[in-house]
């Protein structure tokens, strides 16, 4: 089967198109043919090393396609099954992946493999931020960096229907549209306006009850000025660099403020959360309240275009790579 594989870290062209032999499900496990690849940031940090990972080794976190073997003891996909992954194990970039049947769910009719794969990862983060992590009630206002983003434009519109006001900051004019097409209340251009200014301004200065910030190195200031007193910080990305080291007193100094780094893969840890996580996001969908944009797809060879346009802030919504 053709995949890709990467031998050393770096930027995008160590990216390689091989061909490799198809791997085999062992018991608990199955075999998907991949109709769609989920491209992700964290495959960018898998592949310049800032997450550490064992090399040779493919990447990808997130596909869907068709099960077409299943091994000893799985009850809970058939050959011919749709399903959907996106928490490892990592080598999705392929036209076949082997996931354990537990850490794969099956779409519900209607959605097919582009969309799954396109929101699974994204919309279960999203599901995770906004649900769990600091559960966000009706009449808060809430702000979302790279609103017009694969997690961000997702954030936007179901937070909306939480009932939340919306910040959402964004880099151009075309994505500030973007995002208030989607619902966002107000819409920051980063780059020309003063971010924690702007938000004290829409807050009357009270700051937002909390951040979600993907952006890391760039926003990180701009994010601990947004606050209000007791807020939580909400780093989950790395999309402008690793945020900076900060000292605990800071957080005290600034109003007591809460700052986490959660991962998704903690929020899904069992099967049960998982299929619970999946089950809500499939149902904001059905519902008509969010939306999943495919903004646009790669060959599975042109990976290094894709991270390309990735990591240059070149996408909107999500993108995929086709096998």
């Amino acid at each position: 089967m053709r995949a890709i594989r990467i031998t050393r870290t770096g930027g995008p062209d160590v990216l390689e198109l091989a061909e490799i032999e198809r791997p085999a499900p062992g018991p608990g496990e199955i075999l998907v043919r991949n109709q769609a690849i989920g491209l992700n940031f964290i495959d960018t940090y898998h592949r310049t090393g800032l997450y550490p990972v064992k090399l040779p080794t493919g990447l990808g976190m997130e596909g869907a396609g068709e099960v077409v073997e299943v091994g000893e003891g799985v009850d809970r996909f058939a050959v011919g099954d749709q399903a959907a992954y996106a928490s490892g194990p990592i080598g999705a970039y392929a036209e076949f992946h082997v996931v354990k049947a537990g850490r794969a769910v099956k779409p519900p009719a209607g959605v097919g493999a582009g969309v799954a794969a396109a929101c699974l990862l994204k919309g279960m983060t999203a599901e995770f931020l906004l649900r769990r992590c600091f559960p966000v009630q009706a009449g808060q206002t809430i702000l979302v960096h790279a609103a017009a983003g694969g997690v961000g434009s997702i954030l936007v519109q179901w937070a909306k229907a939480l009932g939340a006001t919306v910040i959402g900051t964004v880099g151009s004019a075309e994505k500030a549209a973007r995002v208030r097409e989607l619902g966002g209340d107000h819409v920051i251009l980063y780059r020309d306006q003063d971010v924690a200014a702007e938000v004290r301004r829409i807050t009357g200065g009270a700051g937002v009850p909390v951040a979600y910030d993907s952006v890391g190195a760039a926003t990180f200031e701009a994010t601990l000025g947004s606050l209000a007193r007791r807020g939580m910080f909400v780093s989950y990305g790395n999309a402008s660099g690793p945020a900076p080291a900060i000292l605990p007193g800071r957080l005290s100094q600034l109003g007591s403020l809460f700052l986490t780094r959660p991962t998704l893969f903690d929020y899904v840890a069992t099967t049960e959360e998982l299929d619970a996580s999946a089950a809500a996001l499939f149902g904001v969908i059905a519902k008509g309240q969010v939306r999943i944009d495919i903004g646009q797809t790669f060959p599975l060879a042109e990976a290094k275009a894709a991270h390309e346009a990735l990591e240059g802030r070149q996408t909107v919504g999500a993108s995929l790579l086709i096998p």
